[in-house]
C-alpha cells in the first residue's frame, strides 16, 4: 500500500484497516458511535488551523477530517446501507439541485435572492425526506415546529446561536443590542440571587439564561459566539502560558506562586500584547 492522490486509495486503506482477520484491532471494533466524538474532534481542529493561519496544519487537519467521512461510509457499507460513492453523489446532486442560478436557469441574482432560493430549496428537500423515511417505514423524525430544523446535536453555542436566527426570521427579536445588554444585566442578577440561595439546579438554569442572552449580543453585533470564546480560549492560554514561562525564569513554580503573583504576571502578559498591537 503506497501514499496517493486519488481517493480511492485512502478508501482501499480503511477497507484494509476493517478486515476482521488482517485489519487493525482498534479499527475493527470501532462502530459510528465510538467514532462520533473523533469526527466532532476533526471538524474543530480543522477550524483551530484557519484560526492559526497554518496552511501546513490545515492540509493535515482537512485529511483527517476527510478520513473521518471514509470511516464512516465504510462502516456504513459493511452494513449494507451506503457507500462512500453514494455520499459523494448525494452531496454533488445537492450542490447542484441547491444551485440553479449557476448550474441551471433561475432569476436569482442577488445574495439575498440566493439565500431565498437556497431555503426554499432546503424545505422542498425536507418534504422529499418525509415521503421517503415513510415509503421505507421509519418513524417521524422527532424534531417538530417551527424550530425542529435546528439540530440539538450541535455545540450548546451555537445551537443557541441558530435558535434566535431562526426565531428572528418569523420576527421574535430584539431590535437593537442595546435592550439585550439591560436583559444581561437582568441576568446577572438572577444568577447573583441563585448563588445567595446556593441552589445548584437555579444556578445552572439563570447561568444558562445569562449565557443564552451573550449569544444573542453577539448575533446582534455580528460577532459569532463560538468563533469570539475560541478567540478568548487562545488569549488566555497565551497569557497563561507567558505566568508559566516567567515564574520558571524566576525559579518559581505554579503550584507555589500566590494568586497575586500570577496576577502581576497576567497584567504583564496584557501590557505586552497592548504594546505589539
Amino acid at each position: 500500500m503506497q501514499p496517493s492522490r486519488d481517493i480511492q486509495g485512502l478508501i482501499d486503506i480503511m477497507a484494509a484497516l476493517r478486515q476482521p482477520e488482517t485489519g487493525c484491532p482498534w479499527d475493527v471494533v470501532q462502530t459510528f458511535e465510538t467514532i462520533k466524538p473523533y469526527t466532532i474532534e476533526e471538524a474543530y481542529e480543522v477550524a483551530d488551523a484557519i484560526e492559526r493561519g497554518d496552511m501546513d496544519d490545515l492540509c493535515d487537519e482537512l485529511g483527517d477530517l476527510l478520513l473521518q467521512v471514509v470511516f464512516h461510509a465504510r462502516m456504513a457499507e459493511e452494513a449494507g446501507d451506503f457507500t462512500f460513492e453514494d455520499v459523494v453523489e448525494a452531496v454533488t446532486r445537492k450542490m447542484i439541485r441547491r444551485h440553479p442560478h449557476v448550474f441551471d436557469r433561475s432569476d436569482a441574482d442577488t445574495p439575498e435572492a440566493v439565500k431565498r432560493q437556497w431555503h426554499e430549496i432546503k424545505q422542498a428537500e425536507k418534504r422529499e425526506r418525509h415521503q421517503r423515511r415513510a415509503k421505507r417505514g421509519l418513524p417521524e423524525e422527532t424534531a417538530t415546529g417551527y424550530l425542529g430544523g435546528v439540530q440539538r446535536s450541535f455545540p450548546a453555542l451555537v445551537e443557541a446561536l441558530k435558535l434566535q436566527e431562526r426565531a428572528a426570521k418569523v420576527g421574535f427579536d430584539w431590535s437593537e443590542p442595546e435592550p439585550i445588554l439591560d436583559k444581561i444585566t437582568e441576568e446577572i442578577g438572577e444568577l447573583r440571587e441563585a448563588l445567595k440561595e446556593g441552589d445548584k439546579a437555579k444556578v445552572r438554569d439563570e447561568l444558562g439564561d445569562l449565557l443564552f442572552a451573550v449569544v444573542n449580543i453577539g448575533r446582534h453585533t455580528d460577532a459569532d459566539p463560538e468563533m469570539a470564546l475560541r478567540g478568548t480560549n487562545s488569549k488566555f492560554r497565551r497569557r497563561f502560558s507567558h505566568i508559566e514561562q516567567q515564574l520558571e525564569a524566576h525559579g518559581e513554580s505554579l503550584d507555589s506562586a500566590t494568586l497575586e503573583r500570577m496576577e502581576e504576571l497576567w497584567q504583564a502578559a496584557k501590557s505586552i500584547e497592548r504594546q505589539l498591537s
